[in-house]
């Protein structure tokens, strides 16, 4: 969803500045911009500013948070939890590159190991397209409360790498594609 249209924010509410990742507090009443709504976090201009709202705070631009699905209760097997765990990883965005962090070759490494019966940890290795940017912790930090929901994932720990350092080859051809780099 992007909008050329204003949103009026309809309530004070936090969000990350892009792209140093600070946090800043918008004002009820101010207009903002969606310039890109993916993974359930929405990335808003204001002001000519980018900012980074979550999805939990949908409200604040007047716009009704979505469901998560609720858990079956049945096992999961090693094989299934791994299909979701890459779904989840799929969800995550760049908030400034509309190209998921998998399809941009952020994920170096990601393990899943049994806990106990129908208990895993998830260790993931990601790096970001460039090592000064602010937004790493929260990547970070959305990738692991991702995980951490779904059932049979009990702990997880994500690593910000450097080495090999990112560059345009390890994106997917879909992602070349979608940013026009084919």
């Amino acid at each position: 969803m992007n909008s050329n249209e204003p949103l009026t924010l309809k309530r004070d509410v936090e969000a990350a500045m892009i792209p140093i990742g600070s946090k800043v507090t918008l004002q009820a009443g101010e207009q903002a911009y969606i310039t890109q709504s993916l993974g359930g976090a929405y990335t808003v201009m204001v002001n000519g500013n980018l900012f980074r709202i979550e999805g939990k705070d949908s409200d604040a631009l007047g716009i009704q948070a979505v469901a998560k699905p609720v858990s079956t209760g049945a096992p999961v097997t090693q094989e299934q939890l791994d299909k979701e765990i890459w779904d989840q990883l799929r969800n995550c965005y760049d908030p400034e590159i509309p190209v998921n962090i998998v399809d941009l070759g952020l994920i170096y490494d990601c393990h899943l190991s049994p806990l106990g019966a129908s208990s895993h940890r998830v260790d993931v290795k990601m790096t970001l397209t460039a090592p000064g940017c602010g937004m790493g912790p929260m990547l970070a930090q959305d990738v692991q409360n991702r995980l951490l929901g779904l059932e049979g994932v009990d702990d997880v720990a994500v690593e910000l790498v450097w080495d090999p350092p990112w560059n345009q080859a390890m994106m997917t051809e879909a992602a070349k594609l979608q940013l026009g780099l084919m």
